[in-house]
């Protein structure tokens, strides 16, 4: 089974805007990384109004390699219960990617693993309000579609999180102190000369 609104081979990439943008922006993230826990919370709403006003779409692209380093399945449940919020539509989609980073645990505690624990960070997030998200999580209907995900990822290339490209070419988000680079920094790399 396949969450609604989801594109490329097998479902595997969660787009954010338009299906038919000119330039797309590629996201590679893990849920439990904290490094893009501190790119979304630096960038996230500046990559979400570029997307809404149509400068590119954002294709998300998860991977669960913290689960393997860290131990755990908190990567992969994550991933699963996101799963259920796609089936909401973008916006719900986005506002629970946000919710789940912002109570990210520390990389060494598994609370992502706790279903319950997804389903109270999902209270912040009104469309999510509903008996047939709680049950698409609870039953863990979308585990082998985060497993197809993360398969995905781990052929993609991708070595490191978080990476972003634009339109294939990479663009800088965390900075050499590690934290995300200024939006203004930003929006200058990805803007189409």
């Amino acid at each position: 089974m396949i969450p609604a609104n989801t594109t490329g081979p097998g479902g595997v990439i969660v787009r954010y805007g338009d299906t038919d943008a000119a330039h797309v922006l590629s996201v590679y993230a893990d849920l439990r990384c904290p490094f893009c826990k501190r790119m979304e919370l630096g960038l996230g709403a500046v990559m979400e109004r570029a997307a809404d006003e149509g400068a590119f779409a954002i294709d998300h692209h998860f991977g669960t390699f913290l689960d393997d380093s860290a131990g755990g399945s908190g990567s992969l449940e994550a991933l699963a219960a996101l799963g259920a919020a796609v089936d909401e539509g973008q916006k719900p989609f986005m506002q629970y990617l946000r919710a789940l980073y912002a109570d990210q645990p520390s990389e060494d505690v598994d609370a992502f693993a706790d279903r319950d624990f997804l389903l109270r960070l999902a209270g912040e997030v009104e469309a999510l309000h509903t008996e047939a998200f709680r049950q698409k999580v609870m039953e863990h209907t979308y585990l082998p579609w985060a497993a197809q995900v993360s398969a995905a990822f781990e052929t993609s290339g991708v070595t490191a999180t978080p990476t972003v490209l634009i339109d294939g070419a990479p663009v800088a988000v965390i900075n050499s102190l590690g934290y995300a680079v200024t939006p203004e920094t930003f929006l200058a790399e990805v803007t189409p000369r």
